[in-house]
């Protein structure tokens, strides 16, 4: 944990194909901030996150899991945001054109740990899920 971040920082690296296409993707419309880089990494601040895509060929098949009536992709990840940066995130998607996964949408409506998410791919095929919790405190509710 650093003095500046009351939670520690991840660091993440993931396989992709093409890393102009990441650096588009992340980059522009994601519109991530790029660290330093080589000829077959990028280094990527995820919302004071370590995040690298790294050059690698395909990796395995992808498999689903039901959660909410939805098909959620495995393995995923992606960040919890507030509520107002979520429904930018998902305007920024849909004016880049981005396919969706699993449109954006309220899950567990009414329930404890009610949430926005959506599901997204990386021009390599990454799975990503962004959410935003209607109650922050329950993001660890059972």
């Amino acid at each position: 944990m650093t003095l500046d971040s009351p939670v520690p920082r991840f660091h993440l690296a993931m396989p992709v194909d093409d890393l102009a296409a990441a650096r588009l993707f992340y980059g522009e419309v994601l519109g991530l901030e790029e660290g330093r880089s080589a000829d077959t990494w990028v280094d990527w601040n995820m919302h004071g996150h370590q995040f690298v895509t790294h050059l690698a060929p395909k990796g395995p098949q992808r498999v689903h899991n039901p959660v909410d009536g939805h098909d959620v992709p495995v393995p995923h990840f992606g960040l919890i945001l507030p509520v107002p940066e979520f429904q930018k995130l998902a305007e920024r998607l849909r004016t880049a054109g981005i396919e969706f996964v699993i449109e954006p949408y309220v899950r567990f409506e009414g329930e404890k740990g009610e949430q926005r998410t959506m599901f997204l791919l990386d021009p390599a095929g990454n799975a990503l899920e962004f959410k935003a919790f209607a109650d922050d405190s329950q993001v660890f509710a059972v």
